[in-house]
């Protein structure tokens, strides 16, 4: 029976994760610390841009749920997708919609700390 203090454990752990899921406000920490590390690459991989990149996201996560944010990066990211697979990104109007509100809240984002385009 030693085992039981880490199914325990292990049962708490879970029931923690599964509350942080279920909150669509927020973003989990693994896609967050992507989102700042795909910025920060597309600045040089420079340290300064480290807090200015997660400005960014907080700035996104305050206008989208998670899963809205997912949609709609998704959508803008393959905007420019070539051939017939891509279609499904760039020809439903709701779909280029969703894309220009993201880039246009993106774009806010990126300006308002301080991260070139």
């Amino acid at each position: 029976m030693r085992s039981t203090p880490y199914l325990a454990l292990a049962s708490a752990l879970s029931a923690v994760g599964a509350a942080q899921a279920a909150d669509p406000g927020e973003y989990p920490t693994v896609d967050r610390v992507e989102f700042v590390l795909e910025c920060m690459q597309r600045n040089a991989g420079k340290q300064e841009f480290l807090y200015k990149c997660a400005c960014v996201i907080d700035e996104v996560a305050r206008r989208y749920t998670y899963d809205d944010f997912v949609e709609a990066s998704t959508a803008a990211r393959f905007q420019s997708l070539g051939g017939e697979r891509g279609g499904v990104f760039r020809d439903p109007p709701k779909t280029r919609d969703t894309a220009k509100r993201y880039m246009q809240v993106h774009g806010e984002a990126m300006k308002r700390c301080d991260v070139p385009r």
